[in-house]
């Protein structure tokens, strides 16, 4: 299967990214070479192997829930962008 540039193009807006053509233009050849690796595991014969146990027959491991005290605002905030005392700063959104 073959990834066009227009296809890029939409992909890029879903994702709400800006590429400029030499990125679209390597975006669709890795896009379309992933694909075609895709295609061939089709054609891998599994008869009689196993299904594996992966993530999806693992059980969630929890943990009890147990109350600690709060970093505080200079430890939360330390990696902020922009703030403003002990508050983040963000762009408006309406």
């Amino acid at each position: 299967m073959e990834i066009s540039k227009d296809e890029v193009d939409n992909i890029a807006h879903l994702a709400r990214l800006e590429i400029n053509d030499l990125s679209r233009e390597k975006m669709a050849d890795q896009l379309t070479n992933i694909l075609q690796y895709i295609d061939k595991l089709k054609d891998v014969d599994v008869k009689g192997v196993k299904p594996s146990s992966g993530a999806a027959f693992m059980n969630n491991v929890l943990r009890e829930d147990e109350p600690e005290p709060s970093p505080g605002p200079d430890v939360t905030l330390a990696s902020a962008p922009d703030r403003d005392d002990d508050f983040y700063i963000v762009p408006k959104t309406i």
